[in-house]
């Protein structure tokens, strides 16, 4: 067996496959694009479920990757076990409708065991298959696979929904008996027992069925194009080839273990209990390339999930014995280890660093907070007589403010309670299911439409030409190829050459007419969209009968592309701009240009300020103004990179591709069309910024006559602020407006000293009238005040003297309640005394045990609250 770099393994692959005739597909980012099932790339196949389900047919039928992915179902598990993982390499090769299962499993075979290649022992490889796939199970004995060495699972089939699914065949390799102690043998891979002696290398799915949900298994349907599918792991590769005992002993890990050695001053076991370690070198990679590609740490979706890993990392750095800033200092480590293959993590190295850094500072108050909120906690068991800390409280600690279990038991077990686990669990678990439940919202893939990836027929699309004579090729009604399309149906259309852009990298698509010779209108194009082989589908209305074979008049709505072009014209003006003043990371990740408007959405990790705003408006303005023509060039991929092309974000270039220079402002790789020069643009306006999700911005903006609009708007608004405050001037509107403010918080003022000497005299009466409950002294009150903050100047009052141990009091605002409770007396936690109370006025609250408020929308109860302070204490 050869021993090999993780980078060579790797290599070594990819070569492999593609002396197969196989294209090697880059590694794609790990954000998806267009895929809501998916919170983040998961496999190698996630990115090519467009060729699997036959929405667009691939170049070659054949491809090869390495593919980054994160997986998060199993946080927890990840450095308690060999092998789990965040972010991970998955190596794939893939048939479209190509080769199937005899190849598949010969050059798999040969890659594993040639001495060309991997050069792995055979005695050591067992395969595991479907029962009733008997055609694999002869095929791994042709290729020399012994019989003792397969073994059939009855899970060994692949299936999400509905969509193609098949058996799949799975590799494992043997480390012996070191790693089976207990000398278990076959069983561990027979009855799927979790083992660190029988590791899966590879899994391969052999895609044959269209699978339904309403169907016994038995009766699926065969896929008209079956595919090959299949996933390898690079870690574990790594681990067999270099003779690891875990994953994480491999050069994957290694170097950044290394590097946290030397921050902690602690050393690395491979034999001991290394999981913070583990957890650390395992994170910051996720994190490293999560960021790199455009996802940025927040509060819900894939910014939750990298919080959640950096402070899980922060935390086990912590219990290194680490205490300040660390994980920053990681990534060029993780840069370096990955080079070969991801240059982008070094390039993007700066960026990386500081959005780390930045999270560890604002987590290192957060762990402050969380500090405080768990002395609270365990000041009010005490209050309670309590000795246990529930489990829905150790959990928000674990999900809000990330403290590990082990951080809370320790601090709990140090005062002297005991923790509810099962209870923890429980909130856990819930929890996972509700992400499972957010992140996949659909099948795995669609359905293969057999119909439109038979149109194999030529269509070019013309990008002088507004309007063309064209031959019709195709026409498709109700998902069947006919000759003929009536009047009054809605059919897909095929020409030889259209004038029509199809809707693709964020430019929607033509509408416009199909006519006679005569001019007179046949069919109204509703939407155009590309076919699985490329072509332009026509969606259309028919107002007359159409024949394949004939000649009709196509032309576009003019007017309408024209309005869509300045929009996307000034779409690569935003880009370039927000590139200037916010940043190069502030890469596209989504955008659409409409007819009215434009929609930009990029990767920022906080709002944009208004004062960036109108300089990125002013930037793109420039550019108008100077009237700088627009050039569109075609070339090859290699030349535009080396002119400094920008690729649009989720598109997929060809090896011709067009490249849009806007002088020397923006130059971007687009396929889409264009105008002829900036001014045309007219003028640019933002309407809107915001977020979106986390780590993700979108600004909406105007151009030509919308933008002037808008502006128009603005002006008749401020036109009608100017006469209602009786100003001649347009411009004296601001300083008008701060002088009504200044004296306008002059009366506030006045009104709250008021209102604080009108609660003093009342105070004066409320608390005379002190009552007594079980040794406790209180008052019990019903107050007339405008606003809830009225009854904390109230207490305020109360506490500067000796009145009573405990105060209540109730306020009728408008239809709802609001009550107070304060308390010196430690026997009478006010929380504990308001949880009691609301209820009875249809309310709830809570609070610390000094003071407490709850809200409630029963007035006609206060008294009845009042009257229950003595039976509550």
């Amino acid at each position: 067996m050869k021993q090999l770099s993780s980078a060579q393994i790797r290599q070594m692959w990819l070569d492999f496959w593609k002396s197969k005739g196989h294209a090697v597909e880059p590694s794609a980012n790990l954000v998806p694009v267009n895929d809501p099932t998916l919170l983040w790339i998961n496999s190698g196949v996630a990115t090519l479920k467009k060729y699997f389900d036959g929405s667009v047919t691939p170049e070659n039928p054949r491809i090869t990757n390495a593919q980054k992915s994160i997986r998060t179902n199993d946080i927890e598990n990840v450095g308690k076990t060999a092998r789990h993982h965040t972010m991970f390499e998955m190596l794939g090769n893939f048939s479209i409708g190509d080769y199937f299962r005899d190849q598949a499993i010969e050059w798999g075979y040969e890659l594993l065991t040639s001495p060309d290649w991997f050069d792995l022992p055979k005695d050591k490889l067992f395969v595991t298959y479907y029962p009733d796939d008997k055609d694999t199970y002869n095929r791994w004995i042709a290729c020399g696979m012994e019989a003792s060495h397969m073994v059939p699972i009855e899970d060994n089939f692949w299936e999400i929904g509905a969509g193609p699914s098949g058996p799949d065949t799975e590799i494992f390799f043997d480390r012996g008996e070191d790693f089976d102690p207990d000398h278990v043998g076959l069983k561990l891979l027979a009855e799927d027992i979790e083992n660190d002696r029988y590791i899966e290398i590879w899994n391969i799915v052999l895609s044959q069925f269209n699978a339904d949900p309403k169907l016994d298994r038995k009766d699926y349907q065969e896929l008209p194009s079956k595919n090959i599918d299949t996933g390898a792991g690079l870690e574990r590769l790594a681990a067999v080839m270099q003779g690891a005992k875990t994953n994480f002993e491999t050069d994957l890990f290694m170097p950044i273990i290394r590097k946290v050695e030397k921050l902690s001053g602690k050393t690395y076991d491979p034999d001991g209990d290394n999981m913070s370690f583990k957890v650390v070198a395992d994170h910051i990679r996720a994190l490293s390339f999560a960021i790199g590609d455009g996802a940025l740490p927040g509060n819900e979706g894939r910014g939750y999930v990298l919080r959640r890993l950096l402070r899980r990392a922060v935390m086990h750095g912590r219990k290194l014995g680490i205490k300040e800033t660390f994980l920053y200092k990681l990534v060029p480590t993780v840069g370096k280890i990955m080079e070969s293959y991801y240059p982008e993590i070094l390039e993007k190295q700066d960026f990386i660093q500081k959005i780390v850094k930045r999270e560890e500072e604002t987590f290192a108050r957060t762990i402050d907070a969380g500090t405080g909120h768990l002395e609270e906690l365990l000041a009010q068991l005490k209050a309670d007589g309590k000795d246990t800390l529930e489990g829905k409280d150790i959990f928000k600690l674990y999900d809000t403010y990330g403290f590990p279990v082990e951080l809370t038991e320790e601090m709990a077990q140090d005062k002297g309670y005991k923790i509810d686990h099962a209870g923890f669990q429980a909130a856990m678990k819930e929890q996972q299911e509700r992400a499972r439940a957010a992140v996949v919202k659909g099948s795995s893939m669609g359905m293969q439409n057999e119909t439109l990836a038979g149109i194999v027929e030529e269509s070019t699309f013309s990008y002088e030409k507004e309007a063309l004579d064209s031959s019709l090729s195709v026409i498709i009604v109700d998902n069947k190829r006919v000759q003929e399309a009536e009047t009054g149906q809605e059919a897909l259309l095929v020409f030889k050459e259209t004038p029509f852009y199809a809707e693709m990298g964020g430019q929607v698509a033509d509408k416009g007419d199909i006519q006679d010779k005569a001019g007179q209108v046949l069919a109204r194009v509703l939407d155009v969209q590309k076919a699985p082989n490329g072509q332009a589908l026509h969606k259309v209305e028919l107002l007359a009968d159409l024949q394949v074979g004939q000649t009709y008049h196509l032309e576009i709505d003019h007017k309408r592309r024209y309005a869509v072009e300045k929009n996307h014209t000034a779409t690569h003006l935003l880009h370039a701009a927000l590139h200037k003043v916010i940043g190069n990371h502030a890469t596209q990740a989504g955008s659409l240009n409409e007819e009215e408007f434009l929609r930009f959405d990029f990767t920022h990790f906080e709002a944009v300020t208004a004062q960036e705003l109108r300089r990125i408006e002013e930037e793109v303005n420039q550019q108008i103004w100077q009237a700088v023509a627009v050039k569109t060039i075609e070339t090859d991929i290699d030349t535009a990179k080396e002119m400094g092309a920008m690729a649009l974000f989720g598109q997929k270039y060809g090896k011709e591709v067009r490249v849009v220079m806007i002088g020397d402002y923006s130059i971007e790789l687009c396929g889409g069309t264009h105008l002829g020069n900036t001014s045309e643009i007219g003028l640019f306006k933002i309407v809107k910024e915001e977020g979106i999700g986390s780590g993700t911005r979108r600004i909406l903006a105007l151009t030509g006559q919308q933008a002037f609009e808008a502006f128009r708007k603005q002006e008749d608004a401020l036109k009608k602020v100017a006469a209602t405050l009786k100003v001649p001037q347009l411009e004296q509107v601001p300083a008008k407006v701060a002088s009504l403010n200044e004296a306008n918080r002059d009366l506030q003022k006045e009104v709250a000293e008021l209102k604080e000497k009108a609660a003093a005299a009342a105070a004066g009466d409320v608390f005379k009238d002190v009552k007594e409950a079980a040794g406790h002294r209180y008052i019990a009150s019903q107050v007339q005040v405008s606003d809830a903050g009225a009854l904390r100047t109230f207490a305020d009052k109360w506490k500067q003297a000796d009145y009573s141990d405990v105060l209540v009091l109730a306020a009728a605002i408008g239809q709802k309640v609001n009550v107070l409770v304060a308390s010196k007396d430690k026997a009478v936690p006010a929380g504990k005394l308001i949880k009691e109370l609301a209820p009875i006025v249809s309310g709830r609250g809570g609070g610390k045990p000094d003071m407490a408020m709850a809200g409630g929308s029963e007035p006609s109860a206060i008294q009845a609250l009042l009257d229950a302070v003595a039976d509550k204490l």
